[in-house]
């Protein structure tokens, strides 16, 4: 969701100030965003690190669907819908053309669940194909089209407001957007949350590994016409959870000491976005690519930090900063989540803390989609149509020189775009994503990004086939379509795996 942190930074230069249409259809925007993303990353990016699609195979069809009624009142749960799912799984076993199953390291002894919970969690996995494919068609009604929505503007939104007009938002189309809501949280509710209770309990060994930094920054996101933020801004350090330290953008900066690029200053430099450089510097290995030399440049990443300190962003960062301000609809749902695995607080400073605070945010989110819709219902009742505020739209207005931050919380992490605007035109224009947040290199401190202190200390079975790595990395549901490699301390590559992020 870059259009909306990139029309914040000039907002936030220019002073302007969006109608409350458009902030509520900002939050829309944004939150079936939220909820589509999750579900896709549980069941298509990270479920298969968690479920062996060939333990389904000796599934009894009526024990997976007690199993699914034990859970969960979602219609698709009788013996007869697991027993089709399972005979159309064994026919495309048995065709050898295994598509997004290929891959996979089946039958790895680190996989646990029973037979039965591995067919219900590949049935839920091919209907969430389908189900996200509808919810968000919310996406091409506001925002034109899906991925990157086109109807962001500085100072509001181009989608326009109008009972009587076709082509805008009527009462028809929200009827629409309303009914792919309740869609959306019934999923969530019914499947997605189910199902993440359902397995986490055999993985708790999980609530153990993979957390690292134990420092976590979010942006906050999702505001009321009040300002107050749904997920608030903040910083949590050393896994204390009961001083919230307040955000100041100003204290971040980027070092490339260990990134393929360089500064003008020398490469033992930080620099804030606003001031940041972006010279490309590769010094990295050549084909066919040889080990790694991380006491110099390996990375494409620069390493951003937080007052000299890593951090961790995405849902787990947005779940522990709201929880510790005392969020009500968070953290009435993490103490119930906690209870239900039987674990504490600190369970969350983990792989699977990560993987439940995913989910524990996504239903908050769908909580609040309806609201936020009805909300919008009753200005336009009110004949309340303005979405765009206009008044500053003429550059001849702007000051000689103006300097914006615009952020978003989006659903992998806090992603920040930084603008400095000179004379009418951009002189300087720097983001910082999430990803390179969490899959930062080390910095000039020799401090390293969250991936790496996720990483250190986790027990891997077999080097050649190394699931255990693979679900504490896309714990983080990086955003990386590139091969990431294994190699040995001889620099031996031992496989190569494909991380494929949706956008």
């Amino acid at each position: 969701m870059h259009a909306v942190a990139s029309v914040r930074g000039v907002e936030d230069a220019l002073g302007i100030r969006i109608p409350d249409n458009a902030r509520i259809l900002r939050n829309l925007i944004a939150g079936i965003q939220y909820v589509q993303d999750h579900v896709i990353h549980f069941y298509h990016l990270h479920a298969l690190d968690w479920v062996d699609v060939t333990g389904a195979l000796r599934a009894d069809p009526v024990a997976t669907a007690q199993l699914a009624q034990s859970i969960s009142d979602w219609p698709n749960s009788s013996a007869d819908y697991f027993k089709a799912v399972k005979d159309k799984l064994t026919a495309f076993v048995q065709s050898g053309q295994l598509g997004p199953f290929a891959n996979g390291y089946w039958g790895h002894p680190a996989y646990k669940l029973p037979p039965e919970a591995n067919l219900m969690a590949v049935a839920h996995y091919l209907e969430a194909l389908d189900w996200q494919r509808d919810v968000i068609r919310v996406h091409a009604i506001l925002g034109s089209k899906n991925p990157h929505p086109q109807t962001y503007l500085v100072g509001g939104m181009s989608i326009t407001l109008d009972p009587d007009s076709e082509t805008a938002i009527n009462a028809d189309k929200l009827a629409l957007i309303r009914k792919l809501f309740v869609k959306a949280k019934q999923f969530v509710d019914q499947v997605y949350i189910p199902d993440l209770l359902a397995v986490a309990p055999f993985y708790k060994e999980w609530a153990g590994l993979g957390e690292g930094l134990g420092n976590f920054l979010a942006y906050g996101e999702f505001p009321d016409a009040a300002g107050t933020l749904l997920f608030p801004s903040g910083i949590i350090l050393n896994r204390d959870l009961s001083t919230l330290h307040p955000l100041d953008h100003t204290k971040i900066a980027e070092y490339v000491t260990h990134s393929w690029y360089r500064y003008g200053e020398g490469d033992t430099a930080s620099k804030h976005p606003w001031d940041g450089e972006t010279q490309p510097n590769y010094t990295g290995p050549k084909p066919p690519y040889e080990f790694l030399q991380t006491d110099g440049k390996y990375s494409w990443l620069k390493a951003p930090r937080y007052d000299d300190k890593a951090m961790e962003v995405g849902p787990l960062a947005r779940v522990l900063v709201a929880y510790a301000a005392g969020r009500p609809e968070v953290k009435a749902l993490v103490d119930a989540v906690l209870a239900k695995l039987g674990v504490g607080p600190e369970a969350l400073f983990s792989t699977l803390g990560r993987t439940a605070a995913r989910g524990i945010e996504t239903a908050v989110v769908a909580g609040k989609l309806i609201s936020w819709l009805d909300e919008l219902a009753t200005r336009m009742a009110d004949k309340d149509f303005k979405v765009h505020n206009g008044e500053k739209w003429d550059p001849a207005t702007w000051p000689k020189e103006a300097k914006g931050w615009g952020f978003h919380e989006a659903p992998r992490g806090a992603l920040g775009h930084w603008v400095h605007i000179v004379d009418g035109k951009i002189a300087n224009y720097q983001c910082v994503v999430p990803s390179t947040w969490n899959a930062s290199p080390r910095d000039a401190k020799g401090q390293p990004g969250a991936y790496e202190a996720a990483l250190i200390g986790t027990p891997v079975q077999d080097p050649e086939q190394p699931i255990e790595i693979l679900r504490t990395i896309h714990s983080f549901d990086p955003c990386m379509a590139c091969a990431v490699h294994v190699v040995d301390a001889r620099g031996r590559e031992l496989t190569r795996i494909r991380i494929d992020g949706s956008m």
